[in-house]
């Protein structure tokens, strides 16, 4: 007959034989690292766009990029007011002057600072002045005011 220590020594054995495998298969290797992104295939939009011959599809070549001076700028974005005064649209005013409505919008940004400092100074030189002739005035009536007190024996 066995020994029933012996049962329990096997039996505890295999107990730890089996967490021991357990213990194994939780250690995972490092995930491999990934591939950079491969440029995505066209989006179903130009799919579905009904494909026209090459001779149809005018291929523009990208320009090289232009610095304007500030005098240019402010020509082209007096250029641009006049013709949406003339009630044409940003885009074609911004396409004839040759600039994309981006560089359009950000030029005025950055130029409507300087004018509105200069509207800022043509305030504070009116302000001064309208004091100035607040003070010529006031001293002008009361001149007049102590004229008439004399003439009619008031004062």
């Amino acid at each position: 007959m066995a020994d029933p220590n012996e049962a329990e020594s096997v039996q505890i054995g295999a107990e730890v034989a089996a967490k021991a495998e357990t213990n194994e298969v939780k250690k995972r290797a490092p995930r491999p690292k990934k591939a950079k992104a491969q440029p995505k295939p066209p989006a179903a939009k130009e799919a579905a766009k009904p494909m026209a011959s090459a001779s149809e599809t005018p291929v523009r070549a990208k320009t090289p990029r232009k610095i304007y001076s500030d005098k240019e700028r402010t020509q082209k974005l007096g250029q641009i007011e006049k013709s949406i005064g003339r009630g044409e649209s940003v885009k074609s005013a911004t396409q004839q002057a040759g600039i994309s409505e981006q560089t359009y919008y950000q030029w005025k940004k950055t130029a409507t600072p300087a004018s509105e400092s200069g509207d800022l100074k043509d305030l504070i030189a009116l302000e001064e002045e309208n004091k100035r002739l607040k003070g010529l005035l006031a001293e002008r009536l009361r001149k007049e005011n102590a004229e008439l007190k004399k003439k009619l024996g008031l004062g």
